[in-house]
């Protein structure tokens, strides 16, 4: 059994504390957070010991889940990893690239399991398609919110499009050649909407909007590579592929055969592939007790958040540089 603390329990920091005690191979054994009204709500509605000092908490456990505002990651998680301790950082990584490059060097040295908690990696969705990639070519992606404050403590490109990018990095097995940005800031202090187009070296290009202040939720993903079409619907969990191949697929009552003018006929096949009723955050806690226990390599490696970051850095220095 892994000794596990959970450090911040805001928001998200109490879905975190939910799920880990609904899994048994963790013995959650309190949490630290220095708001007092977030630690007296954790402490009524848990029942769990509020550590008031950050280092008797890392005493306690052999891991711990950092789920604190993004300025903190970087001394929380250094703090545990100097003691040698196993650590799950939520997305982004760190506030800034150089903090993340020391996590990673850090946690390479201490030879501790590290993941990122880049939770799309786990929709349910998005699980049900990989088998269907094979080289993208365009991709779209559409990620709207209804504005929270909660989430301007970083631009819309860390809170929001971070979670694309990441996604992208993982499909498209290929080097960035350019990135082209723009994006405006109308409620927050930081660019609340955002448009980036990344081209790589393959050839591919992704299209990326995220906007904190639409009137609806999206969260939807379009990939198109030869001969086929890929869709992605994150918020409502569903999928479709659509393929175009020489011939009707005999158990699919939806194919359309396509006459292109030449000699040969060409058949859409529609497919919507199983969604498996699975809730992401767990599943990726579970898989970082499996990384901690059989000495696996975490999913979401510190070095994915890292990647996600320093193309996020470069879409937000892009927008700084705009001509207003």
């Amino acid at each position: 059994m892994i000794r596990i603390g959970v450090l911040g329990t805001g928001h998200l920091g109490k879905i975190h504390l939910k799920l880990i005690r609904e899994i048994k191979e963790f013995d959650l054994i309190g949490f630290f957070d220095p708001n007092d009204d977030h630690a007296a709500q954790a402490e009524k509605e848990f029942g769990l010991k509020r550590f008031t000092d950050l280092n008797e908490l890392l005493d306690a456990v052999d891991a711990v889940d950092i789920v604190t505002n993004t300025i903190s990651h970087y001394e929380c998680a250094v703090n545990a990893i100097r003691k040698s301790k196993h650590i799950f950082v939520e997305k982004p990584l760190a506030n800034t690239l150089d903090e993340a490059r020391e996590m990673i060097g850090l946690a390479e040295e201490a030879r501790i399991k590290a993941q990122v908690g880049h939770v799309e990696r786990f929709n349910p969705a998005f699980l049900a398609i990989k088998p269907y990639f094979l080289n993208p070519m365009f991709i779209e992606t559409h990620r709207l919110g209804i504005f929270n404050p909660r989430g301007t403590d970083v631009p819309v490109v860390l809170d929001l499009m971070i979670h694309d990018i990441d996604i992208i990095l993982n499909v498209v097995k290929s080097s960035v050649k350019k990135i082209s940005a723009s994006g405006v800031a109308i409620i927050s202090n930081s660019p609340d909407i955002a448009n980036a187009r990344i081209e790589f070296d393959n050839g591919c290009v992704a299209n990326i909007t995220a906007s904190r202040i639409s009137l609806k939720q999206m969260r939807k993903m379009r990939m198109f590579q030869r001969d086929g079409y890929i869709s992605i619907d994150f918020l409502d969990k569903k999928a479709e592929i659509i393929r175009l191949s020489g011939k009707r697929d005999s158990v699919n009552p939806f194919s359309i055969e396509l006459n292109t003018g030449g000699q040969a006929t060409k058949v859409i096949n529609f497919e919507r592939p199983e969604i498996k009723p699975i809730n992401s955050i767990k599943m990726e806690l579970e898989l970082f007790y499996d990384a901690i226990t059989k000495d696996k390599e975490p999913p979401v490696t510190l070095t994915d958040g890292y990647n996600a970051m320093n193309i996020a850095h470069q879409i937000i220095e892009k927008i700084e540089r705009a001509p207003s």
